[in-house]
């Protein structure tokens, strides 16, 4: 059986029997609640120690091995302001989707006091500081971090992206001999730590199976029709914003959309059955070369490129799951959070592991952070396995769309008569 069927069995078990636990008022079974609690919480436990370690080492090979690749020319420069562009407008289009369709999601209040009341430990702790929310200015002075050290133990991910960011174009800047140490030793950390990573992905189901409890004894029968209902919403925001990638592509790439459309089947028809955009780049490459016509170096570099770091799907799975998060556990969210959380979602994008659900992984310290507890990490890895085949299939879709642009912005730029020397 898939690992993701096992989630979600795991995660339907779970409700049931927190939901029956709860109707059966039995102290003996609230007392099997609890245990379960804290096998949920230690999984959640292995996820968050992971993070920090994993962001950095993949954040620093990231950005050298990329200023080493700068000997393509022009392509690679092109591209990022692209992929940028992208996941912006995906952050934005999900808050405003997110929104609309969340807003009409009703939890009682006083199960959102009740789930609120049972999370424990740092998720406790946020919540209630989520009470103090920093000022604007304290936001953008905090962006860089006076210690990075106390920025990577209190989990705040963008300052720390910020430093690494910094450290990494740094390290391009100093001699091949001096830096390649250090690279390998942040190359060699990055790959213990998805080991690691792929450990706690074998117990999932045990660490679901226990926030599931937990969740289905707080919530009772409330609980499916909340997950239901982000499950479609999330869903549907993958779908819209595919489905908005053709006429972008068709408009800003100059390739007409009884192209685009073949170009792109393929590739999404695998993506939605591998959960993989790696497995659909075979495809991606055919469908750029055969039916868009697009050059070699497109489709040799700027194809694995984007497979490689653009992620598109990340900010709109952070966004649409933090609002239903803070939803479902009663934690008001502002304006400059969500607009914070776009601005993380998208750097952490090009870091992220390609491992399904990876960019879930990185989120519970940005949810504690939020004033949300990192349990809630642990959900939306549980309910992922269904939109993630919509994810997969965005993904694809922009990475076509985004190189049809890059060939037309790239030619344009070629076109262009050198300017003139004087003598």
């Amino acid at each position: 059986m898939r690992s993701a069927t096992w989630v979600l069995l795991a995660l339907g078990l779970g409700l049931a029997l927190g939901a029956a636990a709860a109707a059966s008022h039995s102290g003996a079974l609230a007392s099997l609640v609890s245990a379960f609690d804290v096998v949920g919480t230690l999984w959640i436990n292995a996820i968050r120690m992971t993070v920090v370690p994993l962001v950095v080492a993949l954040v620093i090979t990231g950005v050298v091995s990329t200023a080493d690749s700068r000997r393509v020319g022009r392509l690679g420069l092109l591209a990022i302001p692209i992929f940028l562009a992208f996941l912006l407008a995906g952050g934005v289009f999900a808050l405003l989707a997110g929104h609309l369709s969340l807003d009409r999601l009703a939890i009682a209040p006083q199960v959102a006091a009740s789930l609120r009341a049972g999370v424990s430990g740092a998720g406790s702790a946020a919540a209630q500081g989520a009470q103090q929310v920093p000022s604007l200015v304290q936001r953008l002075t905090e962006v860089i971090p006076a210690n990075p050290l106390k920025a990577a133990v209190d989990g705040a991910m963008l300052p720390l992206v910020v430093f690494t960011l910094m450290l990494g174009l740094a390290l391009t800047g100093l001699p091949a001999g001096r830096r390649e140490p250090l690279v390998q030793f942040f190359q060699a950390v990055g790959d213990a730590m998805m080991v690691l990573v792929g450990w706690v992905l074998v117990v999932a189901p045990i660490g679901i199976f226990g926030l599931a409890v937990a969740l289905g004894f707080r919530m009772g029968a409330a609980a499916a029709g909340a997950l239901l209902h982000y499950v479609i919403t999330l869903s549907a925001v993958m779908v819209v914003y595919t489905a908005a990638v053709y006429p972008v592509a068709a408009v800003l790439g100059r390739v007409p959309l009884r192209n685009f459309g073949p170009a792109a089947a393929p590739a999404q028809a695998v993506a939605f059955s591998s959960r993989s955009s790696l497995a659909a780049l075979p495809a991606m490459i055919a469908g750029a070369r055969e039916r868009l016509g697009l050059s070699p170096a497109i489709t040799g570099f700027a194809l694995p490129l984007a497979v490689s770091v653009f992620r598109v799907n990340v900010p709109m799975a952070w966004v649409v799951g933090v609002l239903f998060l803070g939803r479902l556990y009663g934690v008001p969210l502002d304006t400059v959070q969500m607009g914070g959380l776009i601005v993380t979602s998208t750097l952490l994008s090009f870091s992220a592991p390609g491992i399904p659900s990876g960019s879930l992984f990185m989120l519970a310290p940005v949810l504690v952070g939020m004033g949300l507890p990192a349990e809630g990490a642990g959900i939306l890895i549980a309910l992922d396995p269904i939109p993630d085949l919509f994810k997969t299939m965005a993904n694809v879709t922009s990475h076509l769309g985004s190189v049809t642009i890059l060939a037309r912005l790239e030619h344009r730029q070629a076109a262009q008569p050198a300017p003139a020397g004087g003598e």
